[in-house]
């Protein structure tokens, strides 16, 4: 049977770090007791050979071993013994030059040859080391033994027992594994409160499981259409999905920068920052319209949505306008059947010069005003907005007029841009009149400065406060009360983030005589005349 191994996260980095910490305190122990027998050892030869050197440096030693045969009572068996007793050495043992003791701990062995080699000493050399001899395993210094002349008339052996090196290790031992012991506790609760922490963090999943749910994740943030922005508690960029890309206009090195460095200032940058609070909030970035919600995280960041709104914002405003165009064409159902009326009383009462009058005046009126908006204005999208307009106006009792230096030729790169302009321009401008004064009239004016086309929509309502001609271009700002899922506060900002798009400038000022001028300069909007080619777009068709 294989062992189970764990399935939870904090579970495997508990029993690997369990793991861990065993083996480092189990290999540290070893690698300490180690070098401490060696050093125990050494330690006890150095001090044999000292007691070797002391007792081969006492005077009469060496007069003693030429003196006679070797002997349990003879005087170089009580010295040593004396130095035995005095060292607690296991042995003393003294030999002459051809091995023969002088000296031993048990009597009997006196006079007999030794069990080791005494070659090194006997030849001048100080040696050490572990040994087995009569009494056992041992360390031993063995010493020169020199007579008055100095030369060498024996040797000096001293064995330190083995047994007492190794009890002082094993006494040693026990505080070593108490220690090793503490520091493995240590680690073992330093492991448990990583694990803990872990656990806390994973919500307990298991290790499997983080895969595919990184790989969900992916799935998610990629193949949805909202844009998805994560912010850390510092307000660092740290997750960002293609579409926010897409939407925002940045790209994948925004990951990890100040939310204020991957975006410029303005209100998208306050949105998603936070510094403006709401639910469903709207902005605008390179001319789509977003909402924006953000919910904060557990871990102090923020996470925001982006929904992108700009074809439902063109929709409503295509809405609006056919709403327009509908209560127009109501108002002239009604006023054409007020006409029909009166152009059959005059045939029944058989007034036929006046009936003939009465509808040329009717039909030169709306030709005229045809032929005004054409005669200046050669961009058919743009013509036909206008004349759709002056119906909505003239319904509004508001009347719409172009200016006489208005000039525009069919040579604009994006009508519907311009379209776009323009058609916020004056239903921003019908509204602040038509509520206002009863002869209101509305003035656009359209013209080309090479390839910039340069709009202005004039009226003669209440104006633009100065301390205002800004906030008229910001997201969400309006002065008109917002309709149920109709927001307000979009048009203007649309007009300025078009304008900034072509490299011009979108602003609100004063008009002579009172009301709001609103100029627009689109610079590239307008294709170049090719070499050679003179215009006739001041020629009336």
């Amino acid at each position: 049977m294989r062992p189970r191994l764990p399935r939870r996260v904090f579970a495997q980095a508990l029993s690997v770090q369990l793991l861990i910490t065993t083996g480092v305190t189990a290999l540290t122990a070893g690698l300490f007791l180690a070098p401490l027998g060696a050093q125990l050892d050494e330690q006890a030869e150095r001090r044999a050979l000292a007691i070797a050197e002391a007792a081969a440096a006492q005077p009469g030693l060496a007069h003693d071993i030429l003196a006679g045969p070797p002997s349990p009572d003879g005087p170089v068996q009580t010295a040593a013994e004396r130095i035995r007793l005095a060292t607690d050495a296991s042995y003393v043992v003294v030999v002459d030059t051809r091995g023969i003791r002088y000296s031993h701990t048990t009597p009997a062995e006196i006079g007999r040859h030794v069990s080791t080699d005494p070659g090194p000493a006997l030849a001048g050399r100080e040696w050490t080391g572990i040994e087995n001899g009569t009494l056992g395993r041992s360390a031993r210094g063995k010493v020169p033994l020199r007579g008055p002349e100095g030369a060498i008339v024996g040797a000096v052996s001293v064995g330190i027992a083995y047994d007492d090196v190794r009890d002082i290790l094993l006494h040693a031992l026990p505080s070593i594994l108490t220690n090793a012991g503490a520091a493995l506790a240590v680690g073992a609760l330093a492991a448990l409160a990583v694990s803990w922490r872990l656990r806390k963090r994973t919500r307990g999943i298991a290790l499997s499981e983080i895969s595919a749910l990184l790989d969900e994740r992916e799935a998610i943030l990629h193949g949805i259409r909202e844009g998805v922005v994560a912010l850390d508690r510092k307000g660092r960029v740290r997750l960002i999905n293609d579409e926010a890309r897409r939407l925002l206009g940045i790209g994948p090195d925004a990951l990890g920068r100040p939310l204020d460095a991957a975006l410029p200032p303005g209100r998208t940058t306050d949105v998603l920052a936070g510094r403006v609070t709401g639910t469903d909030l709207l902005t605008v970035r390179d001319g789509r319209v977003l909402v924006v919600n953000r919910m904060d995280t557990t871990d102090g960041g923020t996470v925001a949505t982006l929904r992108d709104r700009t074809e439902l914002e063109q929709l409503g405003r295509e809405l609006d306008g056919t709403r327009g165009l509908t209560e127009a064409l109501r108002a002239q159902d009604h006023e054409h059947a007020n006409r029909l009326h009166t152009l059959v009383g005059l045939l029944e009462l058989e007034m036929y010069q006046e009936a003939v009058d009465f509808v040329a005046e009717v039909t030169g009126a709306h030709r005229a005003t045809a032929e005004q908006v054409t005669e200046r204005v050669h961009e058919p999208l743009v013509s036909a907005l206008l004349v759709g307009k002056s119906a909505v106006a003239a319904e509004r009792g508001v009347a719409l007029r172009v200016s006489e230096e208005s000039d525009l030729p069919g040579r604009v790169v994006e009508p519907g841009d311009l379209v776009t302009v323009l058609g916020n321009l004056v239903d921003n401008a019908l509204d602040a009149t038509g509520r206002y004064r009863p002869d209101a009239f509305v003035e656009v004016g359209i013209r080309a400065e090479g390839t910039t086309a340069v709009v202005t929509v004039s009226d003669n309502g209440p104006g633009v406060p100065e301390e205002a001609r800004e906030l008229v271009f910001a997201d969400g700002w309006s002065t008109k009360e917002a309709a149920p899922n109709r927001p307000r506060g979009l048009g203007l900002s649309l007009v300025r983030r078009l304008a900034e798009r072509y490299g011009g400038s979108a602003r609100a000022g004063e008009r002579d005589g009172g009301g709001a001028v609103f100029t627009v300069e689109l610079p590239d909007a307008l294709h170049p005349l090719a070499p050679g080619t003179r215009s006739l777009e001041g020629v009336s068709r």
